[in-house]
């Protein structure tokens, strides 16, 4: 836990700061991580090809029970991140070439679109762009890049009625040793995922999730993954679910595992261990059940060794939708689930048994339309890039969401 991160060990994490403005924050150097996921004797699931239900094969067609409630115009380039509350974290395009991106939100209830880190904090020489973006109705998050070294830097801050409120916390710096990490925010908590580059030096150390909380003058290490973690972190309701890495002597080993956020991740809610090197493109959890996806065909592993997503756990069993996943999914504790296709979205309910489309927007499927939505929620929210109907080159980010 004394590894140096760009000359600044973890110990004595970031006794200065960057600029005016802004605070450090200490990491809590633990003796050992929280929740090491090295646990040993862990057993992947390893489940029959016929032993979930297909949904396209099983399931009825209905029409989709939804109407669309709102629709709204954005600029070109803007770029939509999944949210947990009424205002969106969102990547702009930027005012002038020396800040060409900057970090944004939408609101769900007013429709409006607001700057709140119109330009970096970190300003050493040339290079840096606002690169990635989290937020909560209570926090704001946000990544530093420096396009020409791969440096980088994470902070975070107070967010109130839609912008920042009081100093900005500079929770972890990197060269291009660490990849940029990978973030969650979930009321007044932030959590990030420090992972060595694959092909850095540090290439074989560790990978570690770390927790802050607003106010804090710590942070603290609550996960760590012998390797890489197998995807970006999904806050849904009051869990976060990873994938780190598990010990084992038979391979390389994911265990998707749900934290309880309330506990600080010091406690796990459930884990379902993939098969041998099989990695996951998503997971999360929605209600008692896993959501995980798989974006390729594995020659061994089973069911969950072949494309698809899958919504169940190891007591009760799996549904299937055997399409190839394209992101992430939302659903409500009821028993419903959209999931993203090509082309369009499945709203499956694994009550009725039933399945409808959602088609994408007109115009939209040369660059897709995404979700801004997942886990647990209330509304599904979209986001695509639509063509202009004259000339056919990109002209807007239209915006949907729909009451579940």
């Amino acid at each position: 836990m004394t590894k140096k991160y760009s000359g600044v060990s973890r110990r004595s994490f970031l006794k200065g700061t960057a600029a005016t403005g802004v605070v450090a924050v200490t990491l809590n150097a633990l003796a050992g991580c929280k929740n090491p996921a090295n646990n040993k004797n862990k057993t992947p699931t390893v489940l029959d090809d016929n032993a979930a239900t297909s949904i396209l094969d099983e399931y009825k067609q209905v029409d989709l029970p939804y109407e669309q409630m709102g629709m709204w115009s954005l600029p070109l380039g803007t770029v939509l991140h999944t949210g947990e509350g009424s205002y969106l974290p969102v990547l702009a395009t930027g005012d002038t070439a020396m800040h060409p991106i900057k970090g944004s939100v939408f609101s769900t209830a007013s429709g409006m679109m607001s700057d709140v880190v119109s330009k970096c904090i970190t300003s050493e020489g040339s290079g840096w762009v606002v690169y990635d973006v989290a937020c909560s109705d209570s926090a704001y998050a946000w990544v530093e890049l420096n396009l020409i070294t791969r440096a980088w830097v994470l902070y975070a801050s107070k967010f109130e009625g839609g912008v920042l409120s009081g100093n900005a916390s500079k929770l972890w710096e990197a060269d291009d040793s660490y990849d940029p990490p990978q973030m969650a925010v979930s009321g007044s908590k932030v959590f990030w995922q420090v992972m060595p580059s694959a092909n850095g030096k540090h290439r074989t150390e560790n990978s570690n999730g770390y927790l802050w909380k607003l106010d804090d003058s710590q942070a603290t290490a609550v996960v760590e993954s012998p390797g890489r973690f197998g995807m970006a972190p999904s806050v849904s309701g009051s869990t976060i679910t990873l994938a780190p890495r598990v010990s084992s002597k038979q391979g390389t080993l994911y265990g998707v595992t749900t934290y309880d956020l309330n506990n600080d991740l010091s406690s796990q809610v459930d884990q379902l261990v993939l098969p041998v090197g099989v990695k996951p493109f998503y997971a999360t959890r929605i209600g008692d059940k896993f959501v995980i996806s798989i974006e390729a065909n594995y020659n061994s592993g089973g069911l969950l060794g072949k494309m698809g997503t899958y919504i169940g756990n190891s007591s009760d069993g799996f549904i299937a939708l055997m399409r190839e996943p394209a992101a992430v999914v939302c659903g409500t504790e009821a028993g419903v689930y959209i999931i993203k296709s090509k082309s369009s979205y499945f709203v499956v309910d694994i009550t009725a048994k039933t399945y409808a489309i959602l088609g994408a927007n007109d115009r939209a499927l040369d660059y897709g339309e995404y979700p801004a939505r997942d886990g647990v929620t209330k509304e599904f929210v979209t986001y695509s890039t639509v063509k202009d109907k004259g000339t056919g080159y990109p002209s807007a980010v239209l915006v949907r969401s729909f009451a579940l």
